[in-house]
């Protein structure tokens, strides 16, 4: 095995720092967006069926490609695909903050995804080349992990601060000058001497896998409006199935495999995976879902809507970086996934009881419930992602767990969001029609808003029952064999 050649030790410390900025701007795209979305869907003119797509384009190609965006920066160099990847995401930006249309800001939050895809596996590598020592490693990636969680709540305030006093293009526009800086850093600091892996790249595994999720998510998103029952969303759902079936068949008689099997494999890493998407199904939803309900239906303004996401990022960080993290240390991962799904299930309910005249007290309990939950039940679900796993190994199982949040959202993002109109739009049916009033049309919404926070309950639940099931690693016998299992992957907070 080669050596491999530590950065000088200023230069590691300032390459930390550029490396964290182009995680910020990842986590700071999908916080502001979530915020802008009801302006952008107000001036670009399209409909509510199809406002997920906003959301589900970006996560559909950031998740879709990450395990051959990590592939491709193993072949060509981490920090060439990094400074490019920072490049394509700020002209990305630009364009989507220019969207005359939905067409245009779709094809703007796909390119997003697409070097967000890239971005991500880059950056992680690079961070893992630089610190090289357990000491200094814990503590890199320590920044990188708080960086991820502030910069989802910071995302919200900076979302609601920008539709509201500037336009909601500027949640577009903002992202540009961030990924300048990181260039402009990035290039004199970041080092990458890391082996470059020669084998060829898996072309059909790369179109299986990407075909087969959209097939999934277009089966979700089309729901809405033609009914599940309908032949484009089963052949949807049946081309999704059979295509991503194909994609494991050819993994396993390819000689370099996009996703080598023996990954999914073992038990604990296949639990993470699993888990963690489900409850990002449930978490991405519920964020879209929110943001409405806050500014559509409580009529708070795009700052006020983002701040009324404080009561759940706090917690969460506090579940992750406390809680979590400290309980890790003493016990088996197991009770500590389950009881953290479990308590973001009871948030989801208080959430599903709510109605159009709740107090902010009532929501903002809600809100630090999940976020407690939720937080306290990623720390170890993280832990175990590389649980056993092989040395060349460590990047696919990182960018696993990334593709297991990017999609869990896209899906989630889909399919509460069709819940949500479907139900919405039936209790409607039932309560006056096109000729309702404004409260029959917010009790319409929340009746949509319910049914979703139901099936969002449903789906941590059965994160919680992977969880019990599958997760069998151990206790750590002390802090240090604790810290040892720690992944080169950082917690993506599910704003």
């Amino acid at each position: 095995m080669p050596t491999r050649h530590a950065a000088p030790q200023s230069q590691r410390w300032k390459a930390l720092l550029f490396i964290s900025i182009a995680q910020l701007m990842v986590v700071l795209d999908g916080a502001v967006m979530n915020i802008a979305l009801p302006s952008a869907q107000q001036a670009l003119h399209f409909t509510d069926g199809s406002r997920q797509w906003v959301v589900t384009a970006y996560g559909l190609a950031f998740g879709g490609l990450l395990l051959v965006g990590g592939r491709i920066g193993d072949m060509v160099g981490r920090k060439r695909v990094f400074l490019t990847a920072l490049a394509g995401f700020a002209i990305a930006s630009a364009i989507g903050g220019l969207a005359v249309n939905a067409a245009m800001l779709l094809t703007a939050r796909a390119l997003q995804g697409v070097f967000a895809a890239l971005l991500a596996p880059a950056a992680l590598a690079l961070l893992s080349l630089s610190f090289p020592q357990p000491r200094e490693r814990a503590k890199a990636f320590g920044v990188f992990s708080a960086v991820s969680i502030a910069g989802g709540a910071v995302g919200l305030i900076v979302g609601g601060l920008l539709t509201q006093y500037l336009n909601w293009r500027f949640s577009m526009f903002v992202l540009v000058p961030v990924a300048i800086i990181g260039i402009l850093g990035g290039s004199r600091t970041v080092h990458d001497d890391g082996e470059r892996h020669r084998s060829r790249l898996d072309i059909p595994g790369v179109v299986l896998a990407s075909l087969g999720l959209v097939g999934l998510v277009y089966g979700f998103g089309v729901a809405e409006s033609r009914g599940w029952s309908s032949s484009v969303t089963i052949g949807s759902f049946t081309a999704g199935v059979l295509l991503l079936a194909a994609f494991i068949l050819v993994q396993t008689r390819v000689t370099s495999p996009l996703l080598p099997l023996r990954v999914l494999t073992e038990r604990n890493r296949a639990a993470a995976y699993l888990s963690v998407g489900l409850a990002i199904v449930s978490m991405f939803g519920m964020f879209l879902l929110l943001s409405y309900y806050f500014q559509q239906v409580k009529g708070w303004s795009p700052v006020l809507a983002g701040l009324a996401f404080m009561p759940m990022a706090v917690p969460q960080a506090i579940g992750a970086t406390q809680i979590g993290a400290r309980l890790a240390h003493r016990m088996a991962p197991r009770p500590i996934m389950v009881g953290g799904y479990l308590v973001t299930a009871v948030g989801l309910v208080l959430l599903a009881l709510l109605d159009a005249d709740s107090a902010f007290l009532e929501i903002a309990f809600a809100e630090a419930v999940i976020g407690l939950g939720i937080g306290t039940a990623f720390m170890p679900a993280m832990s175990i992602s590389t649980h056993g796993v092989e040395p060349r190994d460590a990047g696919v199982a990182s960018a696993m767990i990334s593709s297991s949040q990017q999609v869990g959202g896209s899906i989630g993002t889909a399919l509460l969001n069709t819940i949500a109109t479907s139900s919405a739009a039936t209790y409607l049916v039932s309560h006056g029609g096109p000729a309702a009033q404004v409260h029959e049309k917010n009790q319409a919404l929340m009746h949509g808003y319910s049914a979703a926070y139901w099936a969002a309950v449903g789906f941590v639940a059965a994160a919680a029952l992977v969880s019990a099931v599958m997760v069998n690693a151990g206790a750590p016998k002390h802090a240090q064999a604790s810290a040892d299992v720690l992944p080169d992957v950082a917690p993506v907070p599910a704003h």
